[in-house]
């Protein structure tokens, strides 16, 4: 199923740069001066304790929140409209899956039926094409979140603890599709709170602590010599204040 390459994505967007991002709620600083350079091909994971900021620093990449201040900055190269996210609870609409997968593409006739199909047997629902999204099972609803989040083309996919509810086989198709969609030049920005998911899919680790930048390494360094006492302490399952 997940042997041939796709070819429905775009090219991935020149790398990324984030420089003093905060981001305030009242009187709390929710996200501490992030400066940041993430590379076009490497896949890149965010990890860090609960309230470390990961998913607002999500939200703010793929512009879902504006920053208070700072700057993020694709090296000159449009995003628009070339950005998916899933997120950990997908929303479908009531209708079938493959209705929820073509109101995401922008492509009309052949091409979009095309798509749709070749979507769904990516995630591995082909043979639930004309179910309705909300009987399907919580497995199922997050790989069609993802069909659909993949039926616009992006350059850029955003995930926020996409797999954190799902068993086993439906944490390796998702993870399938991931590596697919990576190789076809999506560059892929995920959070997680699963080491071994991240010693899997990720090329680089963003380590957040307490809404700052704590560490940034490539996978192997980051699990043998994280840099920050708090990135020790994550990885060791302990607390720290």
């Amino acid at each position: 199923m997940f042997d041939a390459e796709p070819s429905f994505h775009g090219p991935s967007p020149c790398p990324l740069v984030v420089t003093g991002l905060c981001l305030r709620s009242g009187d709390s600083l929710l996200l501490d001066d992030i400066d940041l350079t993430l590379s076009t091909n490497a896949r890149t994971c965010i990890m860090g304790f609960n309230g470390a900021g990961k998913s607002l620093l999500l939200r703010c990449l793929h512009g879902l929140i504006a920053p208070t201040s700072g700057r993020i900055d694709w090296q000159g190269c449009s995003t628009t409209g070339t950005q998916a996210m899933v997120f950990q609870t997908p929303v479908l609409l009531r209708r079938s899956a493959a209705k929820n997968v073509a109101f995401g593409t922008h492509l009309r006739g052949a091409k979009a039926a095309d798509l749709v199909a070749d979507l769904l047997d990516q995630v591995g629902l082909s043979h639930r094409a004309a179910t309705p999204a909300h009987v399907l099972s919580g497995g199922e609803r997050q790989r069609l979140a993802l069909a659909r989040a993949l039926a616009c083309q992006p350059k850029v996919l955003f995930l926020d603890e996409a797999t954190a509810n799902l068993d086993p086989l439906s944490i390796r198709l998702f993870e399938d599709t991931m590596n697919a969609v990576h190789r076809s030049g999506t560059k892929i920005i995920f959070v997680s709170h699963d080491p071994n998911q991240a010693r899997r899919m990720a090329d680089e680790i963003v380590f957040l602590h307490k809404g700052r930048i704590a560490d940034v390494s490539d996978t192997a360094g980051f699990f043998s010599n994280p840099a920050s006492s708090a990135a020790r302490a994550y990885l060791a399952g302990d607390l720290v204040p």
